[in-house]
């Protein structure tokens, strides 16, 4: 007769123990001994370790009374009345005994290294309690288990404990709200998939509380209501985007998205996502502002979660004032997430520091492009002795921002230099002087998105440049020393 159940083939079982306030004993003292540890305290085990001798770390522990030390050797009597048992030294036989005696004593154990000896193993964990999520490879590749965590990790924020902290706070209350399981359930998917989820990812969990609050009194589910997501994309390579702005994009209903925006970082978005081209490059606009201002209102309005996708930082040359303002008076929520500027990724990926203590005191971050019919920028607030410039947008009137800088006291021969593509595989840097930066440009058929970086601290590309090749084609290295 054929067994009702089919063979296993996972040789373990996953459980969550509830080991608080649990005795537990590790032996050994290196710093392997010290990782299991520190994850067994973290779960509340009243610990021993036992060893001759400690490492740095867990001599700390001791010292702070963390943990028990037992200095010497492993006997068999030391798991009687423990329950649970790591054995973590460079000794075969001594992790042998400890599973050996773990095992008489029914005391689930994990040895080092060595499954085959292990009753229990101890997973890679993602850590925001209370949520806990546990990954395993049955211990046949560890390394990937870490893999996977790295993966996990970018796309679980931190705020998903305050999140779950709250929905535990208010599941008994739910319940007497909803008693039939089935209403309860849409109720907490509406909920983890609104402005209250939001409002606890953002940070604002007084405000989710008070929002669940109102809901749970409701005669009737309200509806819901929409939410936009300012995010700043970063300078171009899709592996600088936060974490935060992943996780955002990847719960969004529609995405707004320009011109700087990196398609690989569209892709992100959640599959069945809506994607709106806004444009927004220089002079060639597939939608004006008020257009995009009232996009977002719209989509908002009909309690969609809306992310506005702009390249850098939206606060940085991104208008992103302007479009918050316009959501303000229309009373629809919203947050802003940050991202790393043009300036920021161009001089990093340059070899260029912007602050170098050798050569500049200050940067300031101006705009060669301001609105048509808009007053002379004043360039005489910029050129001061020790003082990085790094210009956004300044393709097109470079010969004219270069003259008026030069014009306003700036040495000619003070160093130069065009980043274009910045982040991504198809970079180029024009190194130059502010004199020549203009003719070397116009030689290598510099195009947009470019940004120029001028002084001293242009100097030290030579010596600090890593992506990509030093002497790129078409780098133009005179006058430079």
């Amino acid at each position: 007769m054929s067994s009702p159940l089919p063979k296993a083939d996972r040789p373990y079982f996953a459980a969550f123990l509830d080991l608080r306030d649990k005795p537990g004993v590790v032996v050994g003292g290196g710093a392997v001994a010290a990782l299991k540890a520190e994850t067994l305290l973290r779960s509340g085990v009243r610990l021993t370790v036992i060893a001759p001798e400690l490492c740095a770390r867990l001599a700390e522990l001791t010292l702070l009374g963390a943990l028990r030390h037992e200095p010497r050797r492993f006997q068999p009597g030391d798991l009687v009345g423990a329950e649970v048992a790591v054995a973590a030294t460079d000794d075969a036989a001594v992790n042998e005994a400890v599973a050996v005696a773990a095992r008489a004593l029914r005391i689930p154990v994990n040895v080092a290294d060595d499954a085959s000896r292990s009753s229990f193993i101890m997973p890679s964990v993602i850590d925001r309690a209370p949520v806990q999520i546990a990954i395993s490879t049955a211990g046949a590749a560890p390394v990937l288990a870490r893999k996977l965590r790295e993966l996990i990790e970018r796309t679980v924020p931190f705020a998903f404990a305050g999140l779950a902290e709250l929905v535990g706070r208010w599941r008994s209350r739910s319940k007497e709200r909803f008693p039939d399981p089935v209403a309860r359930r849409r109720f907490w998917e509406e909920i983890l998939e609104g402005p209250v989820a939001e409002l606890a990812l953002a940070g604002r969990t007084e405000e989710a509380a008070a929002r669940l609050e109102r809901e749970l009194g409701a005669a009737a589910p309200s509806r819901r209501e929409g939410f936009v997501s300012l995010v700043g994309a970063g300078p171009g390579d899709p592996e600088l985007l936060t974490l935060k702005a992943l996780r955002i994009m990847q719960r969004a209903d529609v995405v707004l998205y320009d011109h700087l925006v990196a398609p690989a970082l569209v892709e992100l978005a959640r599959r069945d996502a809506e994607r709106v081209y806004v444009g927004k490059e220089q002079d060639c606009h597939a939608l004006g502002q008020e257009e995009i201002h009232a996009l977002m209102v719209r989509h908002a309005g009909e309690g969609r979660r809306v992310v506005r996708l702009k390249g850098g930082d939206p606060f940085i040359f991104g208008r992103g004032g302007e479009e918050i303002e316009a959501l303000a008076a229309q009373g629809i929520d919203f947050e802003v997430v940050p991202g790393i500027t043009a300036a920021a990724g161009a001089a990093a990926y340059a070899g260029i520091p912007l602050t170098h203590r050798d050569c500049a005191d200050a940067c300031v971050f101006v705009t060669g492009h301001t609105r048509r019919g808009g007053a002379q920028f004043d360039w005489s607030g910029v050129v001061r002795p020790r003082q990085t410039i790094a210009v956004y947008m300044g393709v097109a009137g470079l010969g004219g921002i270069a003259g008026a800088l030069v014009a306003h006291g700036l040495a000619p021969d003070t160093p130069a230099a065009l980043v274009e593509k910045a982040t991504l595989p198809g970079q180029r840097v024009i190194v130059a002087t502010i004199s020549t930066i203009a003719a070397a440009a116009s030689r290598a058929k510099v195009q947009p998105p470019a940004l120029l970086i001028v002084g001293e601290v242009v100097r030290l590309r030579s010596k600090l440049a890593w992506y990509g090749a030093k002497a790129a084609a078409g780098e133009a290295t005179s006058s430079v020393r």
